[in-house]
């Protein structure tokens, strides 16, 4: 069992930058593989980023890819997403969400676990 705390999010300027952050309650944190999805007004949610367990492999979307940065401190119980070069499009509500499976997933529906969601809005 862990539970989700996002935070970090804002209003910011195209071309910005915020770093989100998710800390997790529970002792096997570190054996969960993370996965940050963001949800706009209308639109399905949409994989953002994915790590492994033990800070292994990482998977970024094409759309944010060179952008957005997803890192995990397991000694801090934290899993962090670093948006750079803010865009409009990338304003949403952003979840980060945890699995108790080694890879991460880009499918929603293959978490189990989620937080409550930061507002990220990016201002032209």
């Amino acid at each position: 069992q862990v539970q989700l705390v996002e935070s970090g999010g804002g209003l910011v300027q195209a071309g910005g930058s915020l770093r989100l952050s998710c800390a997790a309650s529970g002792r096997t944190f570190s054996s969960y593989s993370m996965g940050w999805f963001r949800q706009a007004p209308g639109k399905e949610r949409e994989f953002v980023a994915g790590m492994a367990v033990y800070g292994g492999s990482t998977y970024v979307a094409d759309s944010v890819k060179g952008r957005f940065t997803i890192s995990r401190d397991n000694a801090k119980n934290t899993v962090y997403l670093q948006m750079n070069s803010l865009k409009p499009e990338d304003t949403a509500v952003y979840y980060c969400a945890a699995r108790p499976v080694r890879i991460s997933s880009m499918s929603p529906h293959d978490y189990g676990y989620w937080g409550q969601g930061t507002q990220v809005t990016v201002s032209s």
